[in-house]
């Protein structure tokens, strides 16, 4: 009788790779999880229930088939498991390095919600690919037939470049145009090195690249090249723009020098730690935590990313002002205790009121404590106010973390007629991306807001699906 390879939840415990230690990872930009070996690989995915209704697979917006690919592991089918992976996910091994696994697909594990603890998704996901690059499996696009229809992508992030992927399988002609001057979007510039390494992001831009698909880097719509100019070049146009116009605050001493936005920060980090670009503003100290006392003010992953940085950056002391408690924080309970295990600390139920300054440069945070009230009718606690609890935290630098918005693209492309919501967002179908303009799409969080990679992966990818269907492109032609 075969060996049963698969659910050994009951006698294996769940492990994760080796985490590097908090006084190690805090000297450098490197990753902070070790790879899983072939055998801690195996074991781990062994551990998967095969349930019949996979919730890990219906809470993956991309709906993964992640039982199908952790058996194959468990089998030592690894170049099957990576096949199986690649065809649902664009960037499997990006997903499996950045997605909030704990409240996605390994939180809605059956063995997790039984008491056993769940299944290391993400680490296997991040170890399949990763091998496929190592082996060699992973190739460029290689088109059956060269298709002449022709689509422009506005935006070289995780959206954009999912659907230019699936466009050049079908021999679609496609060109990206960002205004930076490296493809990826925020998985390049805004995401730190320690949680995705950006050796991986650059090698799925040249696959991308190699595979067929035109950069056209530094180009800002509306001032190098118009919105019509795009639109009267290609057959169809996706906007993939995202969402860069951070929330600001209007407070007392908000004009003070010292206080930066949080996507200023991170670019600049990522630049010179990642790049080792010259940015002038990184090494006048404008966007350098070095020596400085730090106060981070929001709660989601952004914030996390910019209190991990600035410990890396040698800040003396690094704190987050967070409005309401921790079982109430958007960003992922993962990042909070890795950035704890680092040593920042933590102002639960603390909102700021104003800044202090010294001679126009910023000196400290006037601190507002609160608590949280009664809960509204979706059962969440708004915060509220505990008079006379005031205090003043003490800060050399202030890293606005509050959040994105979308920038007033009809404005900045002289495009009037491009739908938006009340929001500043696209109106665009939900499963298509497409806009009541022909043949305009939008995809990713320039429709949703602020999100996740992921939603942008399938945003795009569901975009070059509705796009194929328009050019009469089949998809079993796209697929091969």
């Amino acid at each position: 009788m075969a060996k049963q390879p698969m659910l050994k939840f009951v006698n294996i415990s769940r492990d994760m790779p080796e985490k590097r230690t908090a006084e190690t990872r805090r000297e450098d930009f490197d990753e902070i999880y070790a790879e899983f070996a072939a055998a801690k690989a195996e074991e781990q995915s062994s551990r998967c229930s095969q349930c019949g209704v996979p919730y890990c697979q219906t809470h993956c917006p991309l709906h993964n088939n992640i039982p199908d690919w952790l058996h194959l592991t468990a089998t030592g089918r690894l170049e099957e498991a990576y096949a199986t992976s690649q065809a649902t996910n664009t960037f499997p091994e990006i997903c499996g390095r950045i997605c909030p696994q704990d409240r996605l697909c390994e939180g809605n594990c059956v063995i997790e919600q039984s008491g056993h603890g769940t299944v290391t998704i993400g680490a296997v996901e991040k170890y399949i690919t990763d091998t496929a690059w190592e082996k060699g499996w992973v190739k460029p696009n290689a088109p059956r037939v060269e298709r002449p229809e022709s689509v422009g992508v506005i935006g070289a992030g995780p959206g954009g470049l999912a659907a230019a992927d699936m466009l050049r399988k079908a021999g679609v002609q496609v060109t990206v145009y960002d205004r930076y001057d490296r493809a990826g979007g925020l998985m390049t510039y805004g995401i730190p090195g320690f949680k995705l390494e950006k050796d991986v992001v650059m090698r799925r831009n040249k696959l991308l690249e190699d595979g067929g698909v035109t950069f056209v880097m530094n180009c800002n719509i509306g001032v190098d090249m118009s919105f019509d100019d795009i639109r009267e070049k290609h057959d169809a146009v996706i906007i993939a723009t995202g969402v860069y116009k951070s929330r600001d605050l209007t407070m007392p001493g908000s004009g003070a020098t010292g206080i930066v936005k949080a996507i200023d920060f991170l670019t600049a980090s990522n630049r010179v730690a990642n790049f080792g670009d010259s940015v002038p503003e990184y090494e006048d100290g404008t966007y350098n935590a070095a020596s400085k006392n730090v106060v981070v003010i929001g709660g989601g992953d952004t914030a996390m990313d910019c209190v991990r940085t600035s410990i890396r950056q040698g800040a003396n002391s690094v704190k987050c002002l967070y409005r309401r408690d921790r079982a109430n924080m958007p960003g992922s309970q993962r990042e909070v205790q890795n950035a704890e295990e680092e040593g920042v600390v933590f102002e639960w139920l603390s909102a700021p009121k104003g800044f202090t300054d010294t001679d126009g440069k910023v000196a400290g945070v006037m601190v507002q404590k609160m608590r949280l009230g009664q809960p509204d009718a979706s059962g969440r606690q708004a915060p509220e106010v505990i008079e006379g609890a005031d205090y003043v935290e003490d800060a050399d630098l202030v890293i606005k973390a509050l959040g994105f918005e979308p920038e007033d693209l009809p404005t900045l492309w002289g495009q009037s007629n491009l739908p938006v919501t009340r929001w500043g967002t696209i109106k665009a179908e939900f499963r298509t991306g497409a806009t009541n303009l022909d043949g305009v799409y939008a995809v990713g969080d320039i429709v949703r807001g602020a999100s996740l990679v992921v939603w942008a992966i399938k945003d795009g990818r569901d975009c070059a699906e509705a796009i194929l269907d328009r050019f009469n492109i089949t998809q079993a032609v796209a697929a091969e």
